[in-house]
């Protein structure tokens, strides 16, 4: 019974010192994953040929797999370990893969080293969208707006916003008129209701527009020159090329020719990764 009386008040205390470590966990570098489909991931997810739905293959590259050093703020405003498809609780009702986001996060890590502390990956992109979709005012920008205040709350600093939209827009032409527009107030009210003006935004130069939408006609041209155009309207907004991480458009897109492989999603994540460091680098912390 002694032994007992002793024990069982310091169970109590180791318990309690474990609790606020598990609860405690928040990243030091948060970056923002936002836009349409291919950065929410469809790596690796293509049509069952028996069932005609759309199925993840479940292949994880070793530049996706779990790592401590890298978290997820979850659907419901929580941080977790990071495990693919990072956007399964986020772009609901579709079927998510592989995107750039652990990819970029592993190339972080690899970069910074020490510095880098830990990541966190705030997953916001919804596949289907139009730009008009995001601007202030909709439903999307005051779900990211609040997913951005609320992860930084937690601990830890914004650091960037990964930004891969604008096929939708590709193909429909009132949308890609007004795409830079649209675009360059997007980022504008995003940086001021965050409290962030001078947040660093990397972009994805698109690669293709949406054949769903418009299988015939795209205004690719009108949106590519508005995503060029912006970064240098705009500090702070550097741009990767798509069609690099792409290459080959045979092997580098899924078989619907619209979403890239799990191979392209992984160099675009680095692209993203060489872009960010190689402009910000320096704002990384890992206190």
């Amino acid at each position: 019974m002694t032994h007992l009386k002793y024990f069982a008040p310091m169970l109590f205390v180791c318990m309690l010192g474990l609790i606020p470590f598990s609860m405690a966990i928040s990243p030091n570098n948060i970056f923002i994953l936002g836009g349409q489909s291919n950065m929410a991931g469809r790596g690796g997810v293509e049509k069952d040929p028996n069932t005609q739905k759309m199925v993840w293959d479940g292949i994880v590259p070793p530049k996706c797999q779990p790592n401590k050093s890298i978290l997820r703020f979850s659907a419901n405003s929580v941080w977790e370990e990071a495990l693919e498809p990072l956007h399964w609780d986020i772009d609901v009702n579709k079927t998510n893969g592989i995107g750039p986001g652990m990819p970029f996060a592993h190339e972080i890590l690899a970069k910074a080293g020490n510095k880098s502390g830990v990541i966190g990956l705030v997953p916001c992109a919804i596949g289907g969208t139009h730009l008009r979709e995001w601007v202030k005012g909709t439903q999307n920008y005051t779900r990211l707006v609040n997913r951005i205040k609320a992860s930084e709350a937690q601990g830890g600093k914004i650091q960037g916003l990964l930004w891969y939209q604008g096929e939708s827009d590709a193909a429909v032409e009132e949308e890609s008129k007004f795409y830079e527009s649209n675009l360059t107030k997007f980022y504008t009210d995003l940086r001021t209701d965050t409290n962030h003006p001078d947040l660093p935004i990397i972009l994805v130069k698109i690669v293709t527009h949406d054949f769903f939408i418009s299988p015939l006609i795209n205004f690719l041209k009108d949106v590519w020159k508005a995503q060029e155009d912006i970064t240098r309207d705009l500090v702070n907004v550097r741009i990767v090329d798509g069609k690099q991480a792409v290459g080959n458009f045979d092997t580098g897109m899924n078989q619907d020719g619209g979403h890239l492989s799990t191979k392209s999603e992984v160099k675009l994540g680095k692209m993203l990764a060489d872009s960010f460091y190689s402009n910000f680098g320096n704002r990384l912390t890992a206190a």
